[in-house]
């Protein structure tokens, strides 16, 4: 019986139930059987998620990310990504991977950035001949390098649900989401030399013309070390970063491009609203189920049991990664952070790992298991927009596969990847 939430949780899953109702359901089924456990509870703790303060930046970079694409900021800075790798080999599928990490500073999702991305870029690339298995898989691992760069939602749980500082995890970001663009364009160049994917343009463009587009792009670009600039001299939170972001992209929606338009907001409110409850709902449902893991005591029985295999952190991190693998590959990736940082973190910070090279360990990780079947929700938006099969996708996917997996070992290795710039920056 202990288990039973955790068995009902998994077979909803597989019989394709909301992640959502799916957890929710499950943690339920706890408080109906458990004795000396009121039902009540359970309300309680889906209201009491949401009184979070660290969560209001959620909502907040969901909002700010809507207000870019209105206010013209995505087309400025593709056409900027264009004049950057556009004379490279598979031309457009580099610019792919440098808007998406042009994206990372801005959007916060990587949902919404594969979405964004297939309509705008992978229709347009099977258009110049890239086969839409590939472009599919190109769109879905370069929106993996989106929720990295800061500010990413997956950072602001993982910092509220480990306590840890959300503005180092933030900057602790940057490297790893920059070494995750330079692995995917090494793969795209082998890749497209092999098929002969073509350059969108025969050199790269001069030194005036790319200044254009920066300059183009600035508005856009500024948003980011805005944000960066802000939390690391303490000007705001990140939390408050999220407010700040939403009057700056409107000002330079506003005033900059003068694109945006207040009939726009309705339809940005509405689009924010959906996107924010999506995540909202998944946070409330994991609530309650954490607080049937700890009312049994799972998360410390994990912990001994993985102290128990090995004291090596080394081989512990493999043995995580591996399980974290796996769980991305069954779990929507914020449903599995939310439920597997109480569990794992209390293990890493006993072996004196750290939890922000930890978080981002596994934040990397349970991303890519969005580009992984058989529930990889980067996967199912790229191949939906594009009209693939899972199966050729998984195909095409395996070069940019490995490259991810690469960087990953990576940074896992090499805590020194992940924590040299916070250590510089916000100490």
């Amino acid at each position: 019986m202990e288990l039973l939430p955790i068995l009902l949780m998994f077979a909803f899953f597989a019989m394709g139930v909301p992640v959502a109702i799916a957890i929710a359901a499950a943690a339920l089924s706890f408080f109906l059987f458990a004795d000396g456990v009121p039902i009540q509870i359970f309300a309680q703790k889906l209201v009491s998620a949401t009184d979070s303060f660290p969560l209001l930046a959620v909502p907040f970079f969901i909002f700010a990310g809507t207000i870019m694409n209105y206010a013209g900021i995505t087309r400025r800075l593709l056409n900027f990504a264009d004049a950057l790798a556009g004379h490279l080999v598979g031309g457009l599928a580099q610019v792919n991977v440098i808007l998406a990490t042009l994206m990372g500073g801005l959007s916060a999702s990587a949902n919404a950035d594969a979405a964004m991305q297939a309509k705008m870029l992978g229709t347009e690339m099977v258009k110049r001949g890239f086969s839409p298995g590939f472009a599919a898989a190109v769109t879905a691992c370069s929106a993996v390098i989106t929720p990295i760069i800061p500010p990413g939602i997956g950072l602001i749980i993982y910092g509220f649900l480990a306590d840890v500082s959300i503005g180092k995890l933030f900057i602790g970001g940057i490297v790893p989401g920059l070494l995750l663009c330079v692995g995917l364009m090494i793969a795209i160049h082998f890749v497209s030399r092999k098929r002969g994917y073509k350059p969108m343009r025969e050199r790269m463009v001069g030194p005036v013309e790319l200044g254009k587009h920066f300059v183009a792009a600035l508005g856009a670009l500024s948003i980011a070390a805005f944000i960066l600039f802000g939390i690391r001299y303490g000007v705001f939170t990140p939390t408050e970063a999220g407010a700040m972001t939403v009057v700056y992209a409107s000002m330079v929606g506003f005033f900059v491009h003068r694109e945006l338009k207040l009939a726009h907001f309705p339809a940005i409110i509405t689009e924010t609203v959906i996107a924010t409850s999506a995540v909202m709902l998944i946070i409330c449902a994991a609530s309650a189920f954490g607080f049937y893991m700890t009312w049994e005591r799972i998360p410390m029985q994990a912990a001994q049991f993985l102290i128990k295999l090995t004291n090596d952190p080394n081989v512990l991190l493999l043995l995580i990664n591996l399980l974290l693998i796996l769980a991305g590959m069954l779990i929507e990736g914020t449903a599995a952070l939310i439920l597997l940082t109480p569990i794992f973190v209390p293990v890493i910070t006993k072996l004196g790992i750290d939890p922000i090279h930890f978080g981002l360990i596994m934040i990397v990780n349970l991303t890519i298991g969005g580009v992984t079947p058989p529930v990889g929700t980067l996967m199912f938006v790229s191949c939906s927009v594009l009209r693939v099969s899972i199966q050729r996708f998984t195909v095409e996917a395996v070069p940019l596969l490995a490259a991810l997996f690469a960087v990953l070992a990576l940074i896992t290795y090499v805590p020194e990847l992940v924590l040299w710039l916070p250590s510089r920056m916000m100490d």
